[in-house]
């Protein structure tokens, strides 16, 4: 410390123009100066951070709500699910009823027709015989009468025979 009382010594001048610049910035009000600043930085820190929290809440709060509808949102597709198989199951059924009905419509339509085929065809041997035997009772007549003498009325008569037989 011996700088302090030798004047021939830089450590001396550089302590008293410290001791100088200290005052002048003292005077200055420097000091109240760099607090205010300081104080005012504190306060914008303060205002970003209660922002921030406000932030952080809003953020909770939106998170909390996304959440909510998220629970909500997979409620509704389970219960469409559920619904959308009920659906596909009650259709099946229904198609399977409409394909059996329609398979007994088919069938009956079916045995109709075969039914209807077999009544033509019957009546058709049935008319076929009836013609054969009107046609074999003709010849048997005209061979029974062929020997005979020929009668104008008994003529007419096989012939209106062969036609109510045909």
């Amino acid at each position: 410390m011996s700088f302090l009382t030798d004047p021939q010594d830089a450590h001396f001048w550089i302590a008293i123009a410290l001791v100088v610049f200290l005052a002048i910035l003292w005077r200055a009000k420097a000091p109240g100066m760099v607090g205010k600043a300081l104080d005012d930085a504190g306060a914008r820190i303060q205002a970003q951070l209660d922002e921030a929290a406000r932030l952080r809440d809003e953020a909770r709060d939106l998170l909390a709500q996304i959440v909510e509808r998220r629970a909500q949102s997979e409620h509704a597709a389970a219960e469409m699910l559920k619904t959308a198989q009920a659906d596909a199951a009650r259709l099946r059924d229904e198609a399977a009823a409409d394909l059996e009905g329609d398979i007994l419509r088919r069938r009956a339509l079916a045995e109709r027709r075969i039914a209807l085929a077999e009544t033509q065809a019957a009546a058709g041997v049935k008319a076929a015989a009836a013609d054969l035997a009107a046609a074999g009772a003709q010849a048997v007549l005209a061979a029974r009468i062929a020997g005979a003498k020929t009668d104008p009325l008994i003529d007419a008569g096989l012939e209106g025979l062969g036609k109510r037989f045909s």
